[in-house]
């Protein structure tokens, strides 16, 4: 034998990196497909490692040949994960949903990876004692993790994207099939020389026509989820971005998820910024925490009296966006690029436990709480950190799901705030393409009348798409429990006990 055991870390360093970035993509794959982050990549991750268990014990069947049947698995692994992606956005073109072809693919590349290292120790045992082998076959294994994690958190998702990350994967296994077949060539009897050369052209083959055609039938995919054409597509390093144009209008997707529309946008970004802005009256020093589209920015520049908007978002794609794209300067009217706004890239949660300044209004405008890393950004701890950055008498508002479809975690994060020190207000408005959508407004001072404070107030000289005094004065009117039946008094929100997100998942979504 040609090979050394110092070739078999190498190959085991890489096939680790490899296979560690199989299970990221996967995970990735199903949070944008399936939702809820933290279930889908435990399950993924979990379902990944079980089946790697599996491949171990598989494994044992071989007998002889074991560095040709190592080749033979390299280039299946090639092939299989070069195409996750592909195969992924094509079974939903056709077939709608992707639940069962993202978890099987979980489990055939988990049950392949995990043939790798008991086969690799095997071959490694003329070269090393049984204690010095099986570490080192770890070792390098797990150092090889540590740099696919990087990797993928660095280069592959956010320059790479979903697209081409795959392909990466396929290359390192095809690479090290290629490098061993070559090693024991002279020793492959001429039948399997034949099988194996053909199976390395038919994979590199895969690999080459994926390169070529994974960009378009992903596009492909895009335009079945979306309906409409696409005409931005970006993978960040935190979300897909994705802009669409139909029958007139522009909609903005993250990670699926619509974010705004410019056929109703006001109806929902008016009520979020004027509530506020005109029961402070004098508000000069306004922190916006997500919202990075820039469409509450422009409505708070409507007030000349304010000196100064940090807008804290946590994808600099988003900002970006908002900042030079064209449809995205057209909806915000150029705001965050305007002098009096400040424009930065981090965690609203991280912002606010460095903040140095106070604020007389606080707005958030997250994504719902359908997740647990969501969710923080509802919690007790966050509106506490909101309370401790605010003046006196200033205002916080927040973005709150809907109060009929999601009635218990419209509530808890009413109840969050106020078990924070403030004095809540719910508001909400029916936007036309989510539906019945609220709001929960917080002062800082308790012994306002928010609601008979805010009925009076006009809008003035305030140009508005959509909003009128009489409407301001209907926000905070609410009729009786649509589903009294199913509502359960919900918990306060925590870090350590992220009960938001169930309410949410637990709405009646079924209704929508």
């Amino acid at each position: 034998m040609k090979y050394t055991s110092s070739l078999l870390k190498v190959a085991l360093f890489a096939t680790g990196l490899a296979g560690i970035v199989a299970e990221y993509t996967l995970s990735t794959l199903a949070t944008y497909f399936l939702g809820d982050s933290v279930f889908q990549w435990t399950m993924i991750v979990s379902i990944m490692l079980f089946s790697m268990g599996l491949g171990s014990r598989l494994s044992k069947q071989f007998e002889n040949n074991l560095l040709e049947r190592f080749v033979w698995l390299e280039f299946a692994l090639s092939c299989i994960t070069a195409n996750v992606t592909i195969i992924v956005y094509t079974f939903f073109a056709i077939y709608g949903d992707t639940t069962f072809i993202i978890y099987l693919l979980s489990v055939l590349v988990g049950l392949m990876i995990g043939m790798e290292i008991p086969l690799v120790i095997r071959l490694n045992e003329r070269f090393q004692s049984l204690k010095v082998n099986i570490s080192s076959a770890l070792e390098n294994d797990y150092y090889g993790s540590l740099a696919g994690g990087v990797f993928f958190a660095f280069i592959g998702l956010p320059y790479l994207g979903l697209t081409y990350t795959p392909l990466i994967l396929g290359c390192v296994n095809f690479m090290v099939a290629g490098t061993f077949l070559m090693i024991i060539w002279g020793e492959v009897v001429p039948a399997s020389r034949k099988k194996l050369v053909g199976l390395a052209m038919l994979v590199l083959l895969i690999l080459m026509s994926s390169g070529i055609f994974s960009d378009t039938i992903i596009k492909w995919g895009d335009r079945v989820r979306y309906k409409d054409r696409i005409v931005y597509s970006e993978q960040t390093r935190y979300q897909k971005i994705v802009l669409t144009y139909g029958d007139g209008d522009y909609w903005l997707f993250l990670n699926g998820h619509q974010q705004l529309s410019t056929f109703d946008e006001a109806l929902y970004h008016e009520p979020l910024v004027h509530t506020p802005m005109l029961l402070h009256g004098g508000a000069e020093n306004i922190l916006v925490l997500g919202g990075g589209d820039g469409a509450a920015v422009r409505e708070i520049l409507k007030y000349d009296q304010v000196k100064k908007i940090t807008l804290v978002d946590l994808d600099p794609g988003v900002t970006k966006l908002a900042m030079t794209h064209p449809v995205l300067l057209g909806i915000n009217q150029n705001a965050l690029n305007h002098p009096k706004v400040q424009v930065i890239n981090q965690d609203g949660f991280t912002y606010l436990e460095q903040a140095a300044e106070l604020f007389d209004v606080i707005i958030a405008d997250f994504p719902d709480p359908r997740t647990v890393d969501l969710g923080r950004l509802y919690s007790l701890e966050f509106y506490y950190l909101c309370y401790l950055a605010m003046e006196e008498d200033g205002l916080l508002i927040t973005q709150a799901g809907s109060p009929y479809y999601a009635e218990q975690a419209f509530e808890c994060i009413q109840r969050t705030m106020r078990a924070a020190g403030f004095k809540t207000l719910p508001l909400h408005n029916q936007v036309l393409t989510l539906g019945e959508w609220g709001w929960v407004l917080g002062a800082k001072n308790q012994d306002q009348d928010l609601k008979h404070t805010l009925r009076s107030r006009s809008l003035g000289a305030i140009e508005t798409q959509w909003l009128t005094n009489d409407a301001l004065t209907l926000l905070s009117a609410f009729g009786q429990e649509v589903f009294a039946q199913d509502y359960k008094e919900p918990e306060v929100n925590r870090l350590h006990d992220p009960v938001l997100y169930r309410y949410y998942l637990d709405g009646r979504w079924d209704v929508y």
